[in-house]
């Protein structure tokens, strides 16, 4: 056991007037199988960047071990995948290196393959089972499954599962139930560490949450209440207060005595009421304070009559080489249609040839007069520049835009900034926000999940039951997938 302590922390990139932690403190056991959660754009990169010792920081992280990070950079490509590895752990054995990979289904032939040529599903796997090798090393892993297929999710999950002694990164809920023992989550006004893995955590947060709602309810009620008495007893001690100097009744001068002490009962009441007020307004203040707000998105589909698309037979290819196919399904107004398949089954291949691209096939596929189409691809390495210049470009309504980014949690400062320099997960909620924006009669989506937080996976799922657009996609997080997918094609 290793205690890694994080006291007081606070950090801000230079030239930010945003902290991105300010005085943050929490403790962690380096042995624990950590899941590491919170919103895109909260810190948890810049997290595992100080870990690293890549930024100076205010305030101590004390007890950090020796660690390894990954993606890890492959600076050749081009050379065999042992030697890769053998890079990336240097003290590690060939029968390690093999045995590690082995565990994660990776056949011993693929390491003496050019890296270049493995997957990017294998390409993840041999990285990971490395760095486990030949070293007792902490290990940050930043998002693994964005390139991993279903089968691909259970099999790191289970390969993590017997392992420890890592930080791991993951907006897939059912992944994190699947390998983790211990979540520390970014929250809006701190940090909390908990045991037990995704769901047990969720589950106490929802009951949290839903118990300070409660609370804070019944305050605003006693707040209006105690308001709306003080106002009273206020007033009526006015109105004795006032009998004071008045006039003589039949005859008889007023008992100003009797009047002053009627007086000064009332406005002490009136101020005891106030102090109790005033007490509500303060609890009420320490409430909800990490409730992560999701206001509901809206869609405005286009509607359709009768079939959209129709596909008898179909098969893709790159030159001989078959993509995939031969493939048989519809879709039909308000269907929501999920393929599934492992990486290389040609899933992102059948949506850009829906979309037009040329590509061989057989087979026939029929799709309705006046398509209108959304797209949301995979790649977000072509978004750099200015916010305002892609709405325009795109087409959408500016306003709209950064609405829907606002929904989604995305920081009104970064509206300025060149979405080169935005996070991952920003990049794809511009592409999520962006389709948002359009109404279409089919929305193609490539993996929009990708990156993305789950507080904002669960906002998408809602719309998309609310909404029901017809829908492609191509997803491979099952909780989602399980959720709004109405049709399967297993590719």
């Amino acid at each position: 056991m290793a205690l890694l302590s994080v006291r007081d922390l606070t950090f801000a990139y230079p030239g930010s007037g945003d902290p991105v932690f300010d005085h943050i403190s929490f403790q962690l056991d380096t042995d624990w199988k950590l899941g590491f959660l919170g919103r895109n754009g909260r810190g948890k990169a810049t997290f595992l960047r100080l870990l690293q010792g890549q930024y100076e920081y205010g305030g101590t992280i004390a007890g950090v071990p020796e660690t390894a990070y990954f993606p890890c950079e492959v600076p050749d490509p081009t050379k065999m995948t042992m030697e890769v590895l053998s890079n990336a752990c240097p003290r590690a054995e060939e029968w390690e290196l093999l045995r590690e990979t082995g565990l994660l289904g990776i056949a011993p032939e693929a390491l003496y393959r050019p890296f270049e040529t493995l997957s990017n599903g294998e390409r993840t796997k041999t990285l990971l089972a490395a760095l486990f090798c030949g070293e007792d090393r902490y290990l940050l892993i930043d998002e693994p499954t964005n390139h991993l297929d279903i089968a691909g999710r259970r099999a790191v999950a289970a390969y993590l599962r017997r392992k420890g002694g890592f930080l791991l990164v993951s907006h897939d809920r059912d992944f994190l139930d699947g390998c983790v023992d211990h979540i520390l989550a970014l929250n809006r006004t701190g940090t909390e560490v908990r045991s037990g893995n995704f769901s047990t955590w969720w589950e106490s947060k929802e009951r949290r949450d839903a118990f300070e709602q409660a609370r804070n309810d019944r305050l605003q009620k006693e707040m209006d209440r105690l308001r709306q008495a003080a106002e009273r007893t206020g007033g009526w001690s006015d109105k004795v207060e006032a009998d004071k100097t008045g006039t003589r009744n039949s005859g008889l001068r007023p008992d100003r005595g009797y009047i002053g002490h009627r007086s000064a009962k009332l406005m002490q009441r009136s101020k005891s009421i106030e102090a109790r007020r005033q007490k509500a307004v303060e609890e009420k203040a320490c409430l909800l304070k990490d409730l992560e707000r999701a206001d509901s998105l809206k869609l405005r589909p286009l509607t359709a009559r009768g079939r959209l698309l129709e596909a008898r037979d179909l098969a893709l290819f790159y030159g001989e080489k078959k993509a995939c196919g031969p493939l048989t399904f519809s879709l039909d107004p308000g269907d929501r249609l999920a393929l599934e398949g492992a990486n290389g089954s040609g899933k992102s291949t059948l949506l850009k040839f829906l979309r037009g691209a040329d590509i061989a096939h057989t087979g026939r596929v029929r799709m309705a007069s006046g398509l209108v189409l959304s797209y949301v691809p995979q790649d977000i390495s072509h978004l750099r520049g200015s916010l305002m210049d892609y709405a325009r470009e795109s087409g959408v309504d500016r306003t709209l835009l950064l609405a829907i980014l606002r929904k989604l949690d995305f920081p009104r400062e970064q509206f300025e900034k060149d979405m080169a320099d935005w996070s991952a997960g920003q990049k794809k909620k511009a592409l999520i926000a962006r389709s948002l924006c359009q109404s279409a009669h089919l929305y193609l989506w490539d993996e929009p999940l990708n990156y993305i937080d789950v507080w904002s996976r669960m906002q998408i799922e809602e719309l998309l039951l609310v909404y029901r657009p017809t829908m492609l996609l191509v997803e491979h997080d099952g909780a989602f997938r399980r959720k709004v997918a109405t049709k399967t094609v297993r590719l």
